[in-house]
């Protein structure tokens, strides 16, 4: 079976390495991107605070310890009904069943503020971070704006420089507003309170079932409340929208509707994973989950003994904090009923930003000096 995995980005990785691993030489898999590298972005956070930085890892390499063709090119198109995937650079690769994980684009909310997407920010933030520690930012807010983003980052931002104007010295009026109920309700109710202490502690004021509008990159007016907040700077994430290729279903936002086992809505043999699609949680271990419930069905129609599990999203998050950092778990798919838990012990092993069955065992690894490991919760197989 020709499989065409199109992006090489957590989803598309993860992916590769589970069907590696569930259909072995019953596959034979292409894994296709522009870039070079893998990049980590989730580390990229701690680089403004220089604590940490995102790693790389070679493509040629990752394709190479797992057989697969690497092809250095971006899709442009597909046609469904003739099982033809168009490249950017014209050539056309024909599969037996295609995967598109190319994530999401990021987009600034709004002008004029510092806004934070990864590496790529960490110099205006770290600017940023001088500035506090010098004593000349006496007040910021973190923004999360309204629509689709993942907020994770702005929080640590927040803790972290929190704690480094501790450091220092200084105390500057910190405070996060967020359309969320509660500090990042999606991980449940006992996580959240355990943000919403982490953020009381640090002193750091809390605007929740806010929308806000910038104006001026200073002036921060919320909703429905009326009120305002003036700061010297204002932080931001990016807002996400899809990047659906033509001829897969997309929405008005560019995500891609799938069923619970992946499958793309309303053609044959086109799966879908990751920050791409319509769910709404954008997170890099939500992203691995649905590329091993993809994986299990495509070894299955290739031959292998397996049952495939639908996509049931466990949220886990590593929340650096300038300090000690915490540990979130919280069960999506059970709704109110689901497990929340918090805390400094590691919930999930290896105890990685992004954690993946097969992908965060692979860079654990990966890295020098490690020994290999096995990605499992903690307390069960």
């Amino acid at each position: 079976m020709r499989v065409l995995i199109a992006g090489a980005g957590v989803a598309g990785l993860e992916a590769m390495m589970a069907l590696h691993e569930l259909a072995g030489p019953r596959v034979s898999a292409t894994l296709m991107a522009p870039s070079t590298e893998f990049v980590y972005k989730p580390l990229s956070v701690g680089e403004p605070f220089a604590a940490g930085h995102a790693t790389r890892h070679s493509l040629d390499q990752i394709a190479a310890d797992f057989g697969v063709e690497l092809r250095r090119d971006a899709l442009e198109w597909v046609a469904p009904g003739q099982h033809v995937a168009f490249m950017d650079g014209g050539a056309e690769v024909p599969y037996d069943v295609l995967l598109v994980a190319l994530g999401a684009r990021r987009e600034r909310a709004f002008e004029h503020v510092t806004t934070f997407a990864g590496g790529e920010d960490s110099e205006s933030v770290h600017g940023l971070i001088q500035d506090v520690e010098g004593g000349y930012v006496k007040s910021i807010v973190f923004v999360v704006p309204p629509g689709v983003t993942w907020p994770l980052p702005l929080y640590e931002l927040a803790l972290m420089t929190a704690a480094r104007a501790r450091e220092m010295g200084m105390t500057p009026e910190l405070t996060v507003v967020t359309p969320e109920e509660t500090p990042l309700a999606v991980f449940g109710p006992e996580a959240s309170a355990d943000v919403g202490e982490l953020l009381a502690a640090a002193g750091i004021g809390l605007r929740t079932a806010t929308y806000a509008e910038v104006s001026g990159g200073r002036t921060v007016s919320m909703h429905p409340s009326g009120d305002q907040l003036t700061a010297e700077r204002v932080v931001a994430v990016p807002t996400l929208h899809g990047t659906a290729p033509r001829g897969v279903p997309a929405d008005s936002q560019g995500f891609i509707p799938t069923d619970n086992h992946g499958r793309v809505t309303g053609v044959d043999d086109v799966y879908a994973a990751g920050d791409g699609v319509q769910f709404p949680i954008k997170q890099g271990g939500i992203a691995t989950q649905q590329a091993d419930a993809v994986a299990e069905v495509i070894a299955k129609r290739a031959g292998a003994s397996i049952e495939p599990r639908a996509f049931r999203p466990v949220m886990r998050g590593r929340l650096f904090t300038g300090t000690k950092d915490h540990f979130l778990r919280g069960e999506v798919s059970r709704g109110r009923d689901g497990v929340s838990e918090a805390g400094e012990t590691a919930l999930w092993w290896p105890p990685t930003k992004i954690a993946g069955r097969y992908l965060s065992a692979y860079l654990e690894s990966a890295a020098p000096g490690a020994a290999a490991t096995t990605s499992t919760e903690r307390g069960s197989s």
